[in-house]
C-alpha cells in the first residue's frame, strides 16, 4: 500500500481514525505528536510553555523527516501544512486526506482536551482565525477530504479505506470523461496514455488529474513540467490539456474526474472566474484567474501570473515603466508594477482599453505612439505579438535604447523578435520563459504545498 497520511486542525479527529486505519490495514499508527513528546520526554504543552512555538516547529520538521516511506498511518499536527518541506516529505510517495469539521464540532471536542492556545483570542475565534490562514495549504494537503464533524472514528475509517479501494471516479465518468478527451485535439501519445490511466484494466484507481485549460493549449509547456515534477517529489498525479471552447465543459470534465486542479490559459482568464466558488484578492483586483484549485467540493482561484512578472523585476522597483497591451496579462503586469511602486504607463493600440485599465490601477494611459515620448527604464510587452506563429515585434528597433529593460512576457518562442531586436541595441532583456518558471513554482505550492526551487524548473525545462 501507499502511506496514507492525515491532515487536519486540531479536533478534527485524526489520531482516532488514524487508530482504527491503521488497524484495518494491519500497519502501524505514527503521531508525529505523539512522536515529538517521546523523543523530547516532554508533553507538548510543557514544550510551548518552556521553549515556544518556533522550537516545537524545529522538533516536528526533525520528526516528519525521519517518518518511514511506507506501509504506514500518519496523523500530523495541525500546522505541520505550513511547512513547504514538512509537505515535500509527507506528500512523497503518499495518499494524503484531509480532515475536517465544523467550528462549533472542533471547539467542542477542544474543550475536552485542551492544548496550549496559538492566539490570545477566545477559543472559538482562534479556531476559525487559524483554520482561515491555514486554508490553502489545507487544500494543498488534500487528495480526498473527509468531513467528520457527524461521524464516528469508525465510520470515517470506513469511508477513508472505500476511497483507498475505489477511488473518486465512479467508471462511468471514467469513460464518459476519456471519449471527451479523445475527440479534442491531444496528440495521440498523450491520448493513449490518458486512456490507460482512466480506463485501462491496470489503471490505479487513486492516480489524481491537473491539467491545462485553454483554447488552444497545446503551446502550453506545463504538461511536460508538472508530470516531470510529479515524478521527482513521488506525486501519484497526471497533467494532461483540457481544450474546449467552452470554459464551462472544461470545468464540468474537471470535477466529473475529482481533478485537483487546471492552470487556466488564453482565452479563459476571464469568462473561469463566474465557474468558480471562491476567487482570491489578487484575483480579484486583476480581473482574471490562471489557477483554479479544487478541493472539498469547492473551486477556488488564483492568479500567479502578477507573481511570476513581479519576482524578475524586483530590482527595479520604483522605475518609470511602460506596459504594452490591456489584456488580461496587462492586468497581471500593472498589478506586479504597481506592486513595486513603479510609475507606469499603460499603452494599447485601442486607448480606452488602456485607459480603463490604467484607471482601474492608478496609472498613466495612452495611444500605440505616445511610446517615443516617454524614455522608460522598463518596458514590459504584455501582447501576443510575437507569439508563434506570429513572428511581428511590437516595437521597432529604433524605439530600444540601451539604457532599457526589455520584459516580453511571451515565452513561445523563447526569444521572441523583441526580445532579438533588444539585445541587439544593448538592451537588458527577461524572457518570458522567467514568469513561466515563477508562476508555475506559485501554482505547484497551490496545488501541493510545495515550494520547487526554481533552479529544479529550469533544469527541467532545459
Amino acid at each position: 500500500m501507499r502511506r496514507c497520511v492525515l491532515f487536519g486542525y486540531r479536533g478534527t479527529g485524526k489520531t482516532g481514525i488514524g487508530t482504527i486505519l491503521a488497524r484495518r490495514l494491519n500497519v502501524p499508527f505514527l503521531d508525529t505528536d505523539a512522536l515529538i513528546e517521546e523523543g523530547s520526554g516532554r508533553t507538548i504543552p510543557i514544550i510551548f510553555r518552556d521553549d515556544g512555538e518556533e522550537r516545537f516547529r524545529d522538533l516536528e520538521r526533525e520528526v516528519i523527516a525521519a517518518l518511514p516511506a511506507g506501509n504506514c498511518v500518519i496523523g500530523t499536527g495541525g500546522g505541520a501544512v505550513m511547512d513547504a518541506k514538512n509537505m515535500e516529505r509527507l506528500r512523497a510517495g503518499s495518499v494524503c486526506v484531509l480532515l475536517t469539521a465544523d467550528l462549533a464540532t472542533i471547539g467542542r471536542r477542544l474543550a475536552r482536551a485542551p492544548r496550549p492556545p496559538l492566539t490570545s483570542l477566545p477559543l472559538q475565534e482562534e479556531i476559525g482565525q487559524m483554520i482561515t490562514h491555514r486554508r490553502r495549504q489545507y487544500a494543498a494537503s488534500a487528495d480526498f477530504c473527509m468531513d467528520t464533524s457527524a461521524t464516528s472514528p469508525e465510520e470515517a475509517a470506513d469511508e477513508i479505506l472505500s476511497f483507498l479501494e475505489q477511488g473518486t471516479i465512479p467508471a462511468p465518468a471514467r469513460e464518459t470523461a476519456f471519449r471527451w478527451f479523445a475527440s479534442g485535439p491531444l496528440p495521440a501519445p498523450e491520448r493513449a496514455q490518458l486512456e490507460s490511466l482512466l480506463t485501462g484494466p491496470e489503471r490505479d484507481v487513486q492516480t489524481r488529474f491537473l491539467g491545462i485549460a485553454g483554447w488552444p493549449a497545446a503551446h502550453s509547456k506545463s504538461p511536460f513540467l508538472f508530470n516531470r515534477l510529479f515524478e521527482r517529489y513521488g506525486l501519484n498525479y497526471h497533467y494532461t490539456r483540457f481544450e474546449d471552447p467552452s470554459i464551462g465543459t472544461i470545468m464540468r470534465v474537471a470535477r466529473d474526474i475529482d481533478a485537483k486542479g487546471l492552470s487556466v490559459t488564453i482565452p479563459f482568464k476571464k469568462d473561469v472566474m463566474a465557474c468558480l466558488d471562491e476567487i482570491d484578492d489578487a484575483a480579484q483586483q486583476i480581473g482574471a484567474v490562471n489557477t483554479v484549485v479544487f478541493a472539498c467540493g469547492i473551486a477556488r482561484g488564483y492568479n500567479t501570473d502578477w507573481l511570476g512578472i513581479r519576482k524578475p523585476i524586483t530590482g527595479l522597483q520604483g522605475a518609470r515603466a511602460v506596459l504594452l497591451g490591456a489584456g488580461g496579462v496587462a492586468a497581471a503586469a500593472a498589478y506586479a508594477l504597481a506592486d513595486l511602486g513603479m510609475e507606469v504607463t499603460i499603452l494599447n493600440r485601442t486607448p480606452a482599453k488602456a485607459r480603463t485599465l490604467a484607471e482601474h490601477f492608478g496609472c498613466r494611459w495612452g495611444a500605440w505612439d505616445a511610446f517615443d515620448g516617454l524614455n522608460p527604464d522598463l518596458v514590459v510587452n504584455a501582447t501576443p505579438l510575437g507569439m508563434q506563429p506570429d513572428t511581428r515585434s511590437p516595437l521597432r528597433a529604433d524605439q530600444l535604447k540601451k539604457e532599457m529593460t526589455v520584459f516580453d512576457l511571451v515565452y513561445t518562442p523563447p526569444v521572441t523578435p523583441l526580445i532579438a531586436a533588444a539585445r541587439k541595441a544593448g538592451c537588458a532583456t527577461i524572457t518570458g520563459t522567467e514568469v513561466f518558471i515563477h508562476q508555475a513554482r506559485e501554482q505547484f505550492r497551490l496545488f501541493f504545498g510545495i515550494d520547487v526551487p526554481d533552479t529544479v524548473i529550469r533544469e527541467i525545462l532545459a
